[in-house]
């Protein structure tokens, strides 16, 4: 079973930031599952929230702030953290492949936020970006808007794709499989042992979100979840390797 840092080590530090990716590594996350949006100028910035009010000191939506506006934003600013770990700056989506580039079998689910406001092109604009690095053989892109989904593996079938649900499908295999896509990624408290049992059938990999309790994902790791989604990487790893 493998661990992803949802948002990096969200649990600790300011979520989908460089800290919290750095700290997932640190605590041995296989791999990070973080965000993608779209600025007014179209850079591909790492920001869970249509708006940055939640994560930043800032307001409004990130589609009406250009990148150099998002940049001056502090991620630490939220009262969970106080400011203790000083200023955070929003992260791109470029930089932050740079980054893993650099870390050697990481592997990262890049969410497309578009299921709210759909952002025009940007498949193909993170796609491109992924090749541009050699990452594709390394990242799964997935999303609550399924037929995005669809459209990055008709662009280019090289990098792996994962529905996101919210509640789960009855034949979620063969969902997946028969739209080309690899990976599942429902909500846990709506996942059953069958679903699971349903997807490794159909040779689609369960990646399942939010998994936060040392009971939940001893309970994944029994019916054979391919992947955890949590933000608390340093149990994940614990569970994930006991024997």
């Amino acid at each position: 079973m493998r661990v992803f840092g949802h948002r990096g080590f969200s649990g600790e530090y300011p979520e989908n930031t460089m800290l919290a990716f750095q700290k997932a590594v640190e605590a041995g996350c296989d791999g990070i599952e973080l965000d993608v949006q779209l600025t007014r100028d179209l850079v591909p910035v790492i920001m869970h929230d249509e708006k940055v009010d939640r994560t930043t000191d800032g307001s409004g939506y990130v589609y009406d702030l250009t990148f150099d506006e998002i940049r001056r934003l502090d991620c630490s600013y939220p009262d969970k953290f106080g400011g203790k770990f000083g200023q955070l700056e929003v992260t791109s989506l470029r930089e932050y492949l740079e980054w893993m580039a650099e870390e050697e079998n990481l592997i990262t689910n890049i969410e497309l936020k578009n299921s709210v406001y759909y952002y025009g092109g940007m498949e193909r604009m993170v796609m491109d970006m992924i090749c541009e690095y050699g990452l594709e053989d390394r990242i799964i892109l997935s999303s609550f808007n399924n037929a995005s989904i669809v459209l990055c593996r008709q662009n280019d079938d090289t990098i792996a794709g994962g529905f996101l649900v919210e509640r789960c499908v009855e034949n979620a295999g063969v969902y997946a499989r028969t739209c080309d896509v690899q990976y599942y990624h429902p909500n846990m408290d709506y996942l059953k042992e069958e679903h699971v049992r349903s997807c490794s059938q159909n040779g689609v990999g369960v990646n399942v979100w939010t998994v936060n309790e040392k009971e939940d994902m001893r309970r994944m790791k029994k019916w054979g979840v391919s992947s955890i989604i949590t933000n608390y990487p340093d149990r994940g790893r614990e569970v994930a390797d006991e024997e």
